[in-house]
């Protein structure tokens, strides 16, 4: 006889075009799973160990259909990306017991039938599982791919990061400051400047709600840096203003959050700025945005500003999991992970994303490994 087991899922209640609540979604625990995968179908069958929480699956809790994912059905599991074990399978290339990461279901067993955001994965003593879903998974990735192609950064160059000691922001500062990068990041409480400064290696940190003029902030910055600037850099300073180049500003922002930032920053890049438009975590409603005020800078300071998806640049993941593997485990990078404990926990968790709650890549674990 087939083992069936309980089978606790959530679900998206309701559309919300506004900061997601914990009441937009619902806990499950009435579905019932056969652990057995249908013969024919050639599906597999895993149970989830671990869930990402990320910001861009806000968009698809809207009512839209014209984005590059398909909105969410009220009713139906949260799709996210995961860490799972196979359970069965009716699908050749993949046995019981092979770990595997991608996206599945905010559940504890996922039947999987589509298998092109999937791949392998192997378990590593020293890189923990749920790595493959920050450092070396989708956040990782949308580091290293924004950064280096991008951004197109030059050693010596200055950079900003704003949600810096995020899933993605942590990283890029770290590959900046490899690159010989100059690195400032902003973030929202005390305790994630210390990380930047302290842990995570960057060279400045602030906590933009206690800025009231993001703008002065940045100018304060710039007069500050010209200041205490190493040899080393101020040598490279001294050989741009010789060649001409504008003395002061941010060569490059990486920006996860827009609004007010993304505006301060515009009138503080030097000419021939760029900006990685990565997300807009600070807009609170996705169908009205803010509306900026700097966009002129553009303009007179020739900034090259761009939007884009880390599955832009796949050519370049086998290349991105070696070398930042590579960082990892000679301890040049480390990350920061905050874990959950509990399916149950996943709705308080996302929400947490868009108030600062988290500390790090925010990871669900729903069963040991």
């Amino acid at each position: 006889m087939e083992q069936t087991v309980d089978n606790k899922q959530i679900v998206l209640k309701n559309y919300n075009d506004q900061i997601p609540k914990e009441t937009d979604f619902q806990l499950r625990n009435c579905n019932r799973i056969k652990l057995k995968a249908p013969q024919g179908s050639g599906s597999f069958l895993v149970k989830n160990l671990y869930l990402s929480c990320d910001p861009y699956m806000r968009g698809r809790m809207r009512d839209f259909h014209g984005s590059y994912l398909p909105p969410f059905t009220p009713g139906s599991v949260i799709e996210g990306f995961g860490v799972s074990r196979v359970v069965d399978s009716d699908n050749p290339n993949f046995k019981p017991g092979d770990l595997i990461c991608g996206l599945t279901g905010w559940e504890e067993y996922s039947l999987i039938h589509t298998t092109q955001q999937l791949r392998k994965i192997q378990h590593q003593d020293d890189i923990p599982l749920s790595f493959h879903l920050g450092l070396l998974g989708m956040p990782g990735f949308t580091a290293y791919a924004g950064f280096y192609e991008v951004c197109s950064p030059q050693k010596g160059e200055i950079v900003l990061v704003s949600a810096a000691s995020g899933a993605v922001g942590q990283l890029v500062g770290q590959l900046a400051k490899l690159h010989g990068c100059y690195v400032v990041g902003s973030a929202g409480s005390n305790q994630k400047v210390d990380l930047l400064k302290n842990k995570l290696g960057f060279d400045e940190a602030f906590n933009y709600k206690e800025e009231p003029n993001l703008d002065a902030a940045l100018k304060r910055f710039q007069k500050w840096l010209t200041s205490v600037m190493t040899t080393p850099f101020r040598q490279i300073w001294q050989f741009r203003l010789a060649l001409g180049y504008f003395p002061n500003g941010i060569d490059i922002f990486f920006d996860n959050v827009g609004g007010d930032m993304l505006d301060a920053a515009l009138t503080n890049m030097r000419i021939h700025g760029r900006i990685a438009m990565c997300g807009m975590v600070s807009q609170t409603s996705l169908s009205n945005p803010q509306l900026f005020h700097n966009m002129h800078s553009m303009i007179t300071k020739r900034i090259t500003m761009k939007g884009f998806l880390q599955s832009d640049y796949l050519q370049l993941f086998p290349r991105f999991v070696e070398d930042v593997s590579s960082y990892y485990k000679q301890g040049k990078i480390v990350y920061i992970e905050d874990m959950n404990q509990g399916l149950e926990t996943a709705p308080a968790a996302f929400v947490g994303l868009f108030s600062g709650k988290n500390v790090g890549k925010q990871v669900i674990c729903v069963a040991p490994q």
